[in-house]
């Protein structure tokens, strides 16, 4: 079993940034890739990053890509998401995922709020 907490998201103003953080225990945490991934309102949960189980390999969607990266901390048990440039399409509920298998992420984290205000 793995465990993940989300934590950093809140309101921001355009133009601002936030870093989230995903807190995983349980399983070994560099055995397995994680992701980040949101969903706003009345639309379909989309992928926004995601990392491999050292670091070395990273992908960031188009739409926040040069704004967005997703880094991790083995040591700590931790993936982050460094948000600048924030736009108010940003908005959503931004989870982290845990892929264990390497053909889905079979855990997920609870969710936060990410609100960008113009």
């Amino acid at each position: 079993q793995v465990q993940l907490v989300e934590s950093g998201g809140g309101l921001v103003q355009v133009g601002g940034s936030l870093r989230l953080s995903c807190a995983a225990s349980g399983r070994a945490f560099s055995n397995y890739a994680m992701g980040w991934f949101r969903q706003a309102p009345g639309k379909e949960r989309e992928a926004v990053a995601r990392i491999n189980w050292i670091g070395s390999s990273t992908w960031h969607a188009d739409s926040v890509k040069g704004r967005f990266t997703i880094s991790r901390d083995n040591a700590k048990n931790t993936v982050y998401l460094q948000m600048n440039s924030l736009k108010p399409e940003d908005t959503a509920v931004y989870y982290c995922a845990a892929s264990v298998t390497g053909k889905t992420y079979e855990y997920w984290g609870q969710g936060t709020q990410v609100t960008v205000s113009s």
